[in-house]
């Protein structure tokens, strides 16, 4: 994790991060125009925070939303910290009355195998 943080610079710009964003944040009006919603967690910070979950989100669809200017090291640092937070996240779930706890098992194996190709 230090070797990802070393090789970010500082910044200065920020954009508007949704922190969800997919088709299932976005309602169009009848007049075509486009919404977000589930704006709880909007934040004002680095765009590639929200390019690391799109790319896992999307996997090879995610290059259909087109060429976008990002910091590589920065979105490699986000994108292993959100396959850090899929395995605590689902581990935490599966230790409850979840429905399908051998799911969160499996998610939370998946990303740890992402983790330990990281090391």
């Amino acid at each position: 994790m230090r070797e990802l943080r070393s090789a970010v610079a500082d910044r200065s710009a920020y954009g508007l991060v949704h922190g969800e964003l997919g088709p299932d944040h976005v309602f169009v009006t009848a007049g075509g125009e486009p919404v977000l919603i589930d704006i709880e967690g909007l934040t004002y910070f680095d765009v590639e925070w929200e390019h690391a979950w799109l790319r896992m989100r999307f996997g090879e669809a995610y290059r259909q939303l087109g060429p976008v200017e990002l910091d590589p090291d920065r979105l490699e640092l986000y994108r292993y910290a959100q396959v850090l937070s899929l395995i605590e996240g689902p581990l935490r779930i599966a230790g409850t009355d979840f429905p399908d706890r051998q799911w969160m098992l499996d998610l939370a194996e998946w990303n740890i195998t992402q983790a330990l190709a990281v090391l």
